[in-house]
């Protein structure tokens, strides 16, 4: 089965507001990703910022984030999300996995 890669649908309109929604899952305790900060504007900035701070990849989707937007904070995504969001965390991992593969490569290369 060949992997789909979600396809990216960044903001085209110049003069849009900034919207940002950040999503954390954990498998331990929830069902589904939870909102766990969502803003427009200068909130949605800083929310990317933090991302950017933290090597935290992000996904640009400006129909998935409208959609997003809609729930409230500390609220799992309702299950007519969940395959889009389980498209961008496969995304999200190869990303991650890749990136992991690379650093252990250049460590290896400095250590010979």
């Amino acid at each position: 089965m060949k992997r789909r890669r979600p396809v990216e649908e960044p903001e085209t309109d110049p003069n849009a507001e900034a919207k940002a929604v950040a999503l954390r899952y954990d498998m331990e305790r929830d069902k589904a990703p939870r909102v766990i900060a969502k803003g427009r504007g200068y909130v949605a900035e800083n929310i990317m910022a933090a991302a950017q701070q933290n090597t935290i990849p992000v996904y640009q989707n400006k129909t998935l984030v409208n959609m997003l937007m809609a729930i409230d904070i500390d609220r799992e995504i309702p299950p007519e999300l969940y395959r889009a969001i389980a498209e961008v965390m496969a995304y999200v991992y190869r990303i991650d996995e890749r990136a992991r593969e690379r650093r252990l490569a250049r460590e290896a290369a400095n250590r010979g």
